[in-house]
């Protein structure tokens, strides 16, 4: 099983995480509703096992709880792949959600870079503040090392655009991390 745990405590934020890529379950709670909701999916539609406490400063706002979280998820994957020997490595996926379509393509190549093509016509779903969707998958994609490619084609529900960014991004991550022969995917031989 690929499993890791990981603890973050600062001023800001205090996380446990752990993360099972393999499946199992899921349990959130991050303080911000929506949050939730978007982590819960994409653990669902990722297949992984997934269990989150986090106590930001959300007398603050909500940036540090979610960018926090973005951090020890990407830290987590990055343990939990090791070396990132004999998994598929790339992955894709479009989702619809009624009117919108989001398309994410990624390589979890040691090689951290997001490409985030999205706006949003809401500030705020619920709690959450729109714009945090890209700082999430921004330090997601930093601390898992994975170069992540995200495309909103369309839509105008922010509810709907969020939701099926963060399950295109599910599906693509569980495509990439589909165990394969043990070989580095790489003509170095090494990630």
């Amino acid at each position: 099983m690929r499993i890791s745990t990981q603890m973050r405590t600062t001023k800001e934020t205090d996380i446990a995480l752990t993360l099972c890529v393999d499946g199992g379950e899921v349990q959130i709670d991050t303080g911000i509703g929506f949050f939730d909701h978007m982590l819960t999916a994409f653990a669902v539609h990722g297949g992984f096992g997934l269990q989150l406490a986090v106590k930001g400063d959300l007398h603050v706002d909500c940036h540090h709880t979610i960018e926090d979280t973005g951090i020890v998820l990407g830290k987590a994957f990055d343990d939990a792949l090791k070396d990132k020997g004999g998994i598929a490595r790339f992955g894709h996926f479009y989702v619809p959600m009624d009117e919108a379509l989001a398309f994410c393509t990624l390589d979890i190549s040691g090689r951290p870079f997001l490409v985030f093509n999205a706006e949003f016509s809401e500030e705020k779903v619920g709690d959450y503040d729109s714009c945090m969707t890209e700082e999430f998958l921004r330090a997601f994609a930093i601390h898992a090392g994975i170069t992540l490619h995200i495309a909103l084609e369309y839509g105008k529900n922010t509810h709907h655009c969020i939701e099926a960014i963060y399950k295109a991004v599910a599906h693509a991550m569980k495509m990439a991390c589909k165990p394969t022969d043990g070989k580095v995917l790489s003509t170095k031989g090494v990630l």
